[in-house]
């Protein structure tokens, strides 16, 4: 399992690099069914490894300019706030065990897992479908913007993810960003408050394996020069759907596994 989970860092890599996001996505499963890590524990772990392979990622579509740093910006702040009020005060005090329904245990683990699933699944529904959405056409109101960019942050903290998987349509259907450029701000938007995140994870009682979560770190960023690689030879209009179905199909999986096979 171990071998397999390494394996599977190189991947992450190659997704974040390929589609701007979808590392945590990958990360947070492998360490909680390959690696047996705590759901809430393994959210920590994916900010440090997520956060550290997105900037690598980063530095390749800022030289290429695709990076907006005004949206970058606008996102990052309302956003970041949201994941340290999540992670610092609320995931902290809610216990392990949040109620009973009968002999079903609804723990802090699964209600991560599973809300983690249904956001997967819900924005994956936004990049397969196909839009009309002109990407030339103004983006919303700045005030509206960082108040949905806030919720979004609440969101990422609550799961503990970079959030590709939904700061990505939000780029896209909100500051009407074109594919590449959503990919490439996505990626820094993503360090910035991955690492942030990770920073306000060190103050708390979580006890990391450093060993393995940089052993982890540098085969993902082995994996994201793959993926960049690749990327310069895929239009950026493919990428939309290819990316919403691998979301789906993930959280179709995490949904599966923990309110059904774990019955079983």
């Amino acid at each position: 399992m171990e071998i397999l989970a390494y394996i599977f860092a190189v991947v992450i890599g190659v997704v974040l690099g390929l589609l701007g996001g979808g590392g945590s996505i990958l990360t947070v499963p492998i360490l909680v069914y390959l690696l047996s890590i705590p759901a809430y524990e393994a959210t920590a772990y994916s900010l440090f490894i997520v956060g550290v392979t997105s900037l690598a990622g980063s530095t390749s579509y800022i030289r290429e300019k695709l990076v907006d740093f005004k949206i970058v910006l606008l996102f990052s702040i309302p956003s970041f706030i949201g994941i340290i009020l999540t992670r610092k005060f609320i995931l902290p005090n809610l216990p392990d065990l949040l109620f009973t329904l009968g002999d079903f245990d609804v723990s802090k683990n699964l209600v991560i897992m599973v809300l983690f699933s249904v956001l997967m699944m819900m924005a994956s529904y936004s990049m397969i479908k196909k839009s009309s959405i002109d990407v030339n056409e103004k983006p919303e109101n700045k005030i509206r913007l960082i108040i949905k960019f806030f919720f979004v942050g609440i969101l990422l903290g609550l799961v503990g993810a970079g959030g590709g998987f939904l700061i990505i349509p939000s780029l896209i259907f909100f500051a009407k960003l074109d594919m590449k450029t959503a990919i490439g701000t996505s990626l820094l938007i993503i360090s910035a408050n991955t690492l942030i995140g990770f920073i306000g994870d060190l103050t708390t009682s979580i006890e990391f394996d450093w060993n393995l979560m940089i052993s982890f770190t540098l085969l993902a960023l082995g994996g994201i020069v793959i993926g960049l690689k690749i990327s310069n030879y895929i239009d950026g209009k493919k990428l939309k759907p290819v990316f919403g179905w691998f979301v789906l199909i993930m959280g179709i999986y995490i949904i599966t596994k923990e309110l059904i096979l774990k019955q079983v």
